[in-house]
């Protein structure tokens, strides 16, 4: 009698300890939290890359999508989350997380039609724990971008930088045709929301990594920057990377989304994030502007 009840009680114990530990897993796997910036943790590398491939079919080929980065030593938690675009929309995501570790490297194949102007981009985090009363972050962008044009005679041609008046050309177009689609988006989403442009700073969110150091957010200092670059992908990451949440609280796959566009109130009190799913619905997610460390 006494072995049956001291075999249930260890078969108990061993199904609690196991669900804890999945908890606390599921709990790190599905959360960026932003906490203060430690100046000396620091990243060795943040690497976004792309590379096209052979076509795969007709109009059709395969990019090569390389997410990489190192901390300065081990981090209580590691994570990466990308984001691939193709003329505007979100044609791919990607993200990893692992404790106990400096390093993540994330490599996939994406399938991507006609010509295009592809844009990745990867927000590189690291929660690190002095102890159990200090945890602090870091966390860095990286991003690459392609111009992949696919002629009429069947060849692919892919460049980064111009080197000739026909790329330029190319440039010039798919620039257009993506930057049409998402002004008509973002108008459209701006109106049905009843949105005051006037009041707000916008950056589309592919563009963010280029201007945060320098003329993005005016009227904040570095590290009020940092804050808000932080608490924006943490709300990204839980709203947009895992599903965009609408406005019934339902959520729905971001695939076939429009690049976001990040509104900064002049005012310093909050910033929104607008973007239009796959089928032609405008969402908002809104966030106060916290201040602090």
């Amino acid at each position: 009698m006494n072995k049956n009840i001291l075999l249930l009680g260890i078969i108990l114990f061993t199904i609690l300890t196991v669900g804890i530990i999945n908890e606390r897993s599921t709990r790190v796997q599905e959360s960026i939290t932003y906490f203060p910036i430690d100046p000396k943790v620091t990243f060795k590398l943040t690497n976004t890359s792309l590379n096209p491939l052979k076509p795969k079919k007709s109009d059709k080929y395969l990019v090569e999508w390389k997410l990489e980065s190192t901390l300065d030593r081990k981090a209580y938690l590691r994570q990466d989350v990308g984001l691939l675009y193709s003329n505007g929309r979100l044609v791919a995501k990607q993200g990893n997380w692992k404790q106990n570790t400096p390093s993540l490297i994330q490599e996939r194949q994406v399938v991507v039609r006609g010509s295009a102007l592809i844009q990745a981009l990867t927000f590189h985090y690291a929660e690190v724990h002095e102890n159990q009363e200090h945890i602090f972050s870091s966390q860095e962008m990286s991003a690459d971008q392609i111009y992949v044009v696919h002629s009429r005679n069947g060849t692919f041609h892919s460049f980064r930088n111009v080197f000739s008046k026909q790329e330029q050309e190319w440039k010039l177009t798919l620039d257009q045709q993506t930057k049409n689609l998402l002004h008509h988006s973002w108008e459209k989403g701006i109106k049905y929301f009843s949105i005051n442009p006037n009041h707000y700073y916008s950056y589309p969110l592919t563009e963010l990594f280029f201007n945060s150091s320098s003329t993005a957010l005016p009227g904040f200092t570095e590290q009020e920057k940092k804050r808000i670059i932080g608490n924006l992908w943490e709300g990204l990451y839980k709203n947009y990377f895992l599903g965009i949440k609408k406005a019934d609280g339902t959520r729905i796959k971001p695939i076939g989304s429009t690049v976001p566009l990040i509104l900064i109130a002049k005012d310093k009190s909050h910033l929104i994030v607008l973007t239009e799913t796959a089928n032609g619905e405008p969402t908002l997610l809104r966030q106060l502007i916290e201040y602090g460390p």
